[in-house]
């Protein structure tokens, strides 16, 4: 466990939160701002995406997909730095990830009902299996990180996860193999987790 311990908090140290996130939390007007409103906006622009992908604007869609992402890694973040991390905004946040993940897939599934629908079922049903596991090891493994809830490492977390869908629309044609990748990625995940809480923890 100490291992995975290791990982969160590598993971927590990247570019991304470096070189934009970090500088944004400098600033005092970012201060005054629930974390919780930042929250609600990334469920916002997640909930626009089932209507811009079917109507032929991926390029909408995306752009859509990444202030979704920008505003849940800077709800957290923003929460943290100012001492507001909180049981209600942590499950406030998982909640709004997991209906933007829907939303995504829903968008994905609407652009070609007929052909899609089978894949993106398969999509939802390892992202369940893979959540399920998620919180289930979170609820039994001892917290000792920055966050308000244990987050145990996989393959695919949610910025590979959002890799995958702006693949998805950006390049449609594609949708077959990087649909069929995804699902076995997401299930590997939520079997190695299982895997190691078992012969770790």
């Amino acid at each position: 466990m100490e291992r995975e311990k290791k990982v969160i908090n590598s993971k927590l140290k990247t570019p991304y939160q470096n070189f934009v996130i970090a500088p944004l939390l400098k600033l005092s007007l970012l201060r005054n701002i629930d974390p919780k409103a930042l929250t609600f906006l990334s469920l916002f622009f997640g909930l626009l995406i089932p209507f811009f992908l079917p109507l032929g604007l991926p390029t909408l869609s995306l752009l859509c997909l990444a202030l979704s992402g920008f505003f849940d890694t800077l709800d957290g973040a923003l929460a943290r730095h100012v001492g507001k991390t909180s049981s209600q905004g942590a499950v406030l946040d998982i909640t709004s990830d997991r209906i933007v993940e829907f939303m995504v897939v829903l968008g994905l599934y609407l652009v070609n009902p007929g052909g899609r629908s089978l894949l993106c079922l398969l999509m939802l049903g390892s992202i369940l299996f893979c959540i399920t596991t998620f919180l289930v090891v979170g609820i039994f493994t001892q917290n000792t990180t920055a966050k308000s809830f244990y987050y145990s490492p996989g393959i695919i977390e949610r910025a590979e996860a959002f890799v995958f869908f702006a693949l998805m629309m950006i390049f449609p044609a594609a949708f077959i193999p990087l649909a069929l990748i995804f699902i076995c990625l997401v299930i590997a995940t939520g079997l190695i987790r299982i895997y190691q809480f078992m012969n770790f923890s």
